[in-house]
């Protein structure tokens, strides 16, 4: 069974940095896609960035391109959002989320797993 368990989220000032964390179980990490996405207050979700867990290429969605950094411990089984230089417009629920592919990019409804959010909260 595939789990995905997100962690990590808090509360940081403005111009601070929160590492998130995915705990992966129930399926080979190097054959999926994972992705982070964010679901602020009154908004929609939207993807935040993607790393294909086969060779490691990642995108970035571009408000968070240059400060946050994904990447993977495949000895931990874990995938983490290194968030730098964050700001208000960063408040949100983050999720991660996996999918077997091909397609590599951060659009939600391509995903078929899911885990629940953590909630990161930026004070300016």
């Amino acid at each position: 069974e595939v789990q995905l368990q997100a962690s990590g989220g808090g509360l940081a000032q403005a111009g601070g940095s929160l590492r998130l964390s995915c705990a992966a179980s129930g399926f080979p990490l190097n054959e999926y896609i994972i992705g982070w996405f964010r679901q602020a207050p009154g908004k929609e979700r939207e993807g935040v960035s993607v790393v294909d867990g086969f060779d490691g290429r990642a995108l970035y969605a571009d408000s968070v391109s240059g400060r946050f950094t994904i990447s993977i411990d495949y000895d931990k089984k874990m995938v983490y959002l290194q968030m730098n230089n964050l700001n208000a417009e960063d408040t949100a629920v983050y999720y991660c989320a996996a999918d077997l592919g091909p397609q590599f990019a951060v659009v939600e409804i391509m995903y078929d797993f899911w885990g629940q959010g953590t909630l990161v909260t930026v004070s300016s």
